[in-house]
């Protein structure tokens, strides 16, 4: 079995309601699954005028 030494949260939050929009665990840091998490938030009923990023800080 293989050892997983990080897991990488991302969350896609809308700020007015503070609901989860969406998100996923990667273990691995590539761009793919943030691309996938703000994907699955569009795909919903919100359509943000703005996405705003912390750049992981």
């Amino acid at each position: 079995m293989a050892r997983i030494d990080a897991l990488y949260l991302v969350a896609i939050v809308d700020l007015f309601s503070r609901n989860v929009l969406s998100w996923k665990l990667s273990n691995s840091l590539d761009t793919e699954f943030c691309l996938d998490a703000l994907e699955m938030a569009l795909a919903g009923d919100c359509k943000p005028e703005i996405f705003r990023s912390d750049k992981g800080c």
